[in-house]
């Protein structure tokens, strides 16, 4: 049976391995889907009072939301570049408050936006057709 640090370090190589090949696309959409899963285990850890834990998985979280906004073209996003800035703004507000007053509900509305966003995100891919040249 692999340790819980085999199993750590294995992911984080598939992690690496996938974001080395990903489109811009894919890697926004594993940001996202990485924040949620950060954001879910902040949640675990402010639950089970593992202070330190959660601060810490609250930062990684707080970290996800900086990179998201400083890739952020307003030359090309226009109104929905500014939305998104704000969204993001907001959501690192309430995680601070969030980790500051241990309030889950907090947690779990950054949560929810953020799953909009990804699910709005999937819908956006762009069509990946391959077509053969022709000589």
């Amino acid at each position: 049976m692999m340790n819980p640090e085999g199993l750590g370090a294995y992911q984080q190589s598939q992690n690496h391995a996938q974001a080395a090949s990903a489109s811009p696309h894919r890697l926004i959409q594993m940001l996202l889907e990485g924040l949620l899963d950060n954001l879910s285990r902040a949640r675990g850890f402010m639950e089970r009072g593992q202070i330190a834990d959660k601060g810490m998985m609250i930062t990684k979280c707080l970290d996800i939301l900086n990179g998201l906004s400083s890739v952020l073209d307003e030359q090309k996003g226009g109104d929905v570049t500014q939305e998104l800035f704000r969204l993001y703004d907001y959501c690192g507000r309430r995680l601070f408050e969030a980790n500051l007053q241990n309030d889950v509900t907090a947690i779990d509305e950054v949560s929810r936006l953020i799953r909009d966003i990804l699910d709005g995100w999937v819908v956006l891919k762009p069509d990946r057709v391959q077509v053969a040249n022709e000589d």
